[in-house]
């Protein structure tokens, strides 16, 4: 773990895991921005990743590690993730544990259409 990067996170940080559109470069960063970005990481191969076409849905039964980034969040920026990933309709949330600590990430919980293909487990790579 990234002990330096820890402490600036302070231990009662809310940590999150992203690991699609909220990544850097991508759409929905901006809610990220005046965020702590605490580094890349790479899950434990136990998930399915999902190509929606707009958005990823990862969900927890699987064999693929997910690719993504981690940051520190205040209580009004995690608020705003719930509400981009229609927590608790269409996305639960559960702790993982990470070089950074425990972080949230958000797993879909809704119906997977049969049009979805399946990713090698980094969204940003999908194929155009």
């Amino acid at each position: 773990m990234n002990e330096e990067l820890c402490a600036l996170a302070g231990d009662d940080a809310i940590r999150v895991f992203v690991y699609g559109t909220l990544r850097r470069g991508k759409r929905n960063h901006a809610l990220l921005a005046k965020q702590k970005y605490l580094g890349e990481f790479q899950t434990q191969a136990r998930y399915a990743l999902y190509d929606t076409g707009p958005y990823p849905a990862a969900v927890g039964a699987g064999d693929t590690a997910l690719r993504g980034e981690v940051y520190a969040v205040d209580k009004t920026c995690f608020a705003r993730l719930d509400v981009l990933e229609d927590y608790p309709h269409s996305y639960t949330r559960e702790q993982i544990r990470t070089a950074f600590g425990r972080a949230w990430i958000y797993l879909w919980i809704a119906d997977i259409e049969p049009d979805w293909y399946r990713l090698d487990g980094d969204w940003c790579r999908r194929p155009a």
